[in-house]
């Protein structure tokens, strides 16, 4: 669906309805932009600053304030977005003060992602892409105005250069700094359109200069407040006991020794678990090693055993008398499947994976007579003020989100348990603030995962090698039906994040994927790149198999596919040249795969080596190649994909949970292993953007290909071995080798 500025926003009906957070509703309509994004209501002239509208500030000193309304979590949007106001604006950059916005969806929601502020799903500089650039043309056209009241003169014979306004038959010149000081806004103001918008020659930033992150001297130097930080006056500090199984509560609680502990104020019970409140942090941790918990035993997740559960997945999956919701359904792929020739079925597997945060869960909170302050690294401030609203007894207007900076995200600090935990305790000392800090191995046993998955694909082909039908099965839980429940309704069953990615721009006759809900109770959510990590997972090596059956190159087969696609057939042919694709390598072997996942076209090429004695895989070299659409920060494209890589090879090569009986196995990273910095490859990246296309997402571009283009590599190199479970341990490596 696209608004009225196309902008991109999530196939969903354009009704207004209530996202619900618990009890509380938030509410949202699809497809407008905030409704205070333009000068229209709000333009004002306070504390002697000039303010056109609810995003720009200018002081007397020429210093341009821009608010960043998205959280900051080490993809770079607090450059990103307010780049594309100071751009259309002509704002001097080296003049320009961001500032995170505050909680407010009405003036900063994301009109791309249902019109509130949430950050994720590579959705924020396309959701704000066009608002921000309206807004910053007509803060010009706002100072175009002034000035021409200023000097006298019309506004016809001015034009702007960085930080000034120029009349251009005399050359008299006045800063913005001197219009903050001597302007004044007009009423009615300009109105602009996207007519307006400067072409990409008269860009100075977007695209045309790699500027320094704003988010990055801080960090540096250890200034940045991310959430884990934050201090003040007279805070307390929180810890909570969660039940080793989801969905259980305490029996019994004997906190004789717990409550002794010097520093402690209150050891409460909740809803789901036992809280701790202490002066220190120290003394919150060491009671919470003497309490005795006994915990009811009655929750449906002690049935869930994740090894067990995946293989009831994939027979669900490949059982076709089974029957999903349609994600995708073009032409009658299971007929032609059935009339083809030759017949090409798989099932691919993928295991739970932990987030692994660099910064693990926390929020502080303070509740007060006059409402809810919440201090939080949080990717949607709109749905915290709900959650806390709800939890703290109140309405959202009471309710105060201050963002930080965010020590990773990747989709889970988009939810409620850590926002709960704080208000929860701040709610038992009311009047004095309590942080809550989860240690790590809370952070690992009590994560939402990404699902486990079962994919069964069937390919049919004709004697001569085409396509005639692909069917694409996903078994899964949904993370809709927890999270938005409104949204999953909606949709009639159909977790569209959950399939993402296996709808895809290959040009075959019939294409058919099927959800397939396995409620099986466990919280799943978001993990980056969500259904595309996987999904592509699937295709790609599919479309590998497809080209080994016709004895073709890989490159040639996606190619063929792609014949209508000039963009994604450009990517594959410049990775494929970088690569030296066709040279063999001396106990090596490339893999290909592509993805168009989040807007992007995205190839990579691995180079990998496999130890056969004990199944270790080695990924030696990474080419990859990226048409983001209009590249905004060349740089930092290149830095979102090497992290996106690096995290894909570490998800495909070794991330898992491993769920026995309701209870999670791994508990640090003694036990959730990660790639270490050793075996992270060398990464090339070619960045082939388009100014005249409008942005791609680009925080998770990079994971999905990555691991089939492993798997596709492994297959070649080992003549048509195949890697199909996420992911690839060294026990299932060395099954796929002896067969």
């Amino acid at each position: 669906m696209k608004n009225e500025l196309n902008v991109h926003t999530r196939s969903i009906s354009r009704r207004s309805f209530l996202i619900t957070a618990g009890t509380v509703g938030v509410a949202v309509s699809y497809g407008n932009l905030p409704s205070q994004a333009f000068a229209a209501t709000i333009a004002t002239e306070t504390a002697g600053n000039y303010n056109p509208n609810a995003w720009v500030t200018i002081d007397h000193d020429g210093t341009v304030t821009i608010i960043s309304p998205a959280s900051e979590m080490g993809q770079g949007v607090m450059t990103t977005l307010p780049l594309l106001i100071a751009d259309e604006m002509d704002a001097e950059w080296s003049k320009v003060k961001v500032v995170q916005s505050p909680s407010d969806a009405e003036k900063y929601g994301n009109p791309g992602f249902y019109g509130i502020q949430l950050t994720g799903g590579s959705e924020t500089v396309r959701g704000y892409y066009e608002p921000l650039r309206l807004v910053g043309a007509q803060t010009r056209m706002i100072l175009l105005h002034s000035t021409a009241e200023i000097l006298d003169k019309p506004v016809t014979e001015l034009h702007t250069e960085p930080g000034m306004v120029v009349h251009t038959p005399t050359q008299t010149r006045i800063s913005y700094g001197e219009i903050s000081r001597l302007g004044k806004i007009s009423d009615p103001l300009p109105q602009i359109s996207t007519a307006d918008l400067k072409q990409p020659e008269q860009w100075h930033y977007i695209g045309k200069k790699d500027l320094p992150r704003i988010d990055v001297p801080s960090k540096v130097d250890g200034s940045a407040i991310y959430g884990i930080d934050v201090q003040l006056p007279d805070m307390l500090y929180g810890a909570v006991i969660r039940p080793p199984v989801q969905g259980e509560t305490p029996a019994t609680i004997d906190d004789s020794e717990a409550k002794n502990v010097p520093g402690i104020t209150k050891i409460v019970q909740l809803p789901y678990g036992v809280g701790i409140i202490g002066e220190t942090i120290e003394a919150t941790i060491r009671a919470k090693e003497m309490l005795s918990i006994e915990w009811t035993t009655g929750s449906r997740i002690r049935n869930y055993s994740s090894a067990s559960l995946i293989e009831e997945y994939r027979k669900a999956g490949s059982d076709l008398s089974q029957t999903g919701v349609n994600a995708v359904k073009k032409g009658e792929a299971a007929q032609a499947i059935a009339s083809s020739d030759i017949l090409i079925e798989a099932d691919y597997l993928s295991d739970h994976v932990y987030h692994a945060t660099m910064e693990p869960m926390n929020a502080t909170a303070l509740v007060s007579d006059d409402g809810v302050e919440v201090w939080a690294p949080t990717q949607g401030p709109t749905f915290t003020q709900g959650f806390a609203a709800q939890t703290a007894g109140t309405t959202t207007d009471k309710v105060k989100v201050h963002t930080t900076m965010l020590g990773g995200g990747f989709g889970r600090r988009a939810e409620r348990d850590f926002v709960d935990d704080a208000v929860s305790l701040a709610k038992e000392v009311k009047g004095r603030p309590v942080k809550v800090v989860w240690s790590r191995e809370d952070d690992v046993r009590h994560g939402k995962y990404r699902p486990l998955v079962a994919q069964h694909v069937r390919v049919g082909l004709t004697s001569s090698g085409a396509i005639s039908g692909w069917q694409h099965r996903v078994a899964a839980d949904s993370i809709f039906a927890r999270t938005l429940p409104p949204v999953f309704e909606d949709a009639g069953g159909l977790d569209d994040v959950v399939t993402e990615g296996a709808d895809f721009n290959y040009d075959m006759p019939t294409h058919e994927v099927e959800y397939l809900r396995q409620d099986n109770g466990l919280d799943i959510g978001y993990w980056r790149a969500v259904g595309c990590g996987y999904t592509k997972f699937a295709v790609e090596c599919v479309i590998d198999e497809i080209a080994a059956t016709r004895n073709i190159d890989p490159a040639q087969q996606r190619l063929e596919l792609l014949a209508g696609e000039p963009r994604a057939r450009k990517v594959i042919e410049n990775t494929v040249k970088m690569s030296d694709w066709s040279r063999p390598r001396e106990g090596r072997a490339l893999g290909l795969a592509y993805s168009d996942s989040f807007g992007a076209h995205c190839a990579a090429v691995a180079e990998v080596s496999v130890n056969r004695e004990n199944g270790q895989i080695r990924v030696h070299k990474v080419w990859t190649s990226v048409d983001p659409g209009v590249a905004i920060q060349p740089q930092n494209i290149e830095a979102q994909m090497t992290g996106a890589i690096t995290h894909g090879i570490s998800h495909a090569l070794y991330e898992q949970i491993n769920v026995v009986n309701g209870e999670v196995q791994e508990g640090n990273f003694d036990t959730y292993r990660v790639i270490r910095m050793s075996e992270i490859p060398e990464i090339e990246v070619s960045i082939l953007g388009d100014p005249t296309q409008k942005p791609s997402g680009m925080g998770e571009v990079g994971l999905p290909p990555i691991g089939p283009a492993i798997a596709n590599a492994f297959a070649r190199l080992t003549d048509g071995a195949r890697l199909r479970h996420y992911p690839f341990l060294p026990e299932r490596v060395l099954e796929a080798l002896n067969g």
